[in-house]
């Protein structure tokens, strides 16, 4: 909470430091994540949703900075499919693994405008986990129908991972209109999303077996500036 509280901060640092009446928007898309292979060979990148606030505050012509306080999907998954053919029916067992890191993050933007429509921005990021959860879905099929075998679990993970996350966001954008425009970003994480923790025995370790890993998100979407 504390660090939370340390990113707003820094959202209101940088109202003072401009002396300038930003221009508030809201802004809205798509997440591809995926985190960093040690540990998660197989996994592939998940689609989730982003979307939230920001505020545009211009120093001068060519420069400005964008804080933001946005909600983030992130996280993987890992999909395998398994077939037999048994008396000409052909079987299949299709399952799918879930990682779903759901923040609140705050990124700090600085803009500088190529020209009056087209930016490139980068700045830090400031995550704080709000829900980490685990979703297996299993599908039996027979002859390309599925089966009432489904199944359907999901299991909380947030005492296994950091409720801290920071990386580096690069990207672009391009103002269609004064109020309306589209903007890519990719986020490189720099810190560990797994948490140290004790065992049942008392001994400290790091989760996923001791294992090193980072969020990594590009973002795609709209804004909208009042």
């Amino acid at each position: 909470m504390k660090k939370l509280f340390l990113g707003l901060g820094l959202v209101a640092g940088t109202f003072a430091f401009a002396q300038i009446t930003p221009k508030f928007g809201l802004k809205g898309g798509i997440n591809v994540a995926s985190i960093s292979d040690d540990g998660y060979d197989d996994a592939k990148s998940k689609v989730g949703f982003a979307g939230g606030v920001f505020a545009n505050i211009p120093v001068s012509e060519m420069f400005s900075i964008q804080p933001e306080v946005m909600y983030s999907q992130m996280g993987s998954k890992v999909s395998n499919t398994y077939s037999a053919t048994v008396l000409g029916n052909t079987y299949e067992a299709r399952s799918t693994a879930k990682l779903n890191l759901d923040y609140i993050t705050v990124p700090i933007m600085f803009q500088f405008r190529a020209t009056p429509a087209f930016y490139i921005e980068a700045g830090p990021e400031f995550g704080f986990l709000t829900s980490a959860k685990a979703k297996d879905i299993n599908t039996t099929y027979v002859n390309g129908s599925p089966e009432d075998s489904s199944t359907n679990t999901s299991e909380d993970l947030k005492d296994s991972f950091s409720g801290f996350n920071m990386g580096a966001a690069l990207g672009l954008g391009y103002d269609i209109t004064p109020n309306f425009g589209i903007n890519a970003r990719y986020v490189a994480g720099f810190t560990d999303i797994n948490k140290k923790d004790s065992n049942t025995d008392g001994n400290t370790s790091l989760q996923n077996d001791g294992n090193k890993n980072r969020n990594n998100t590009f973002q795609a979407g709209v804004y909208f500036k009042f």
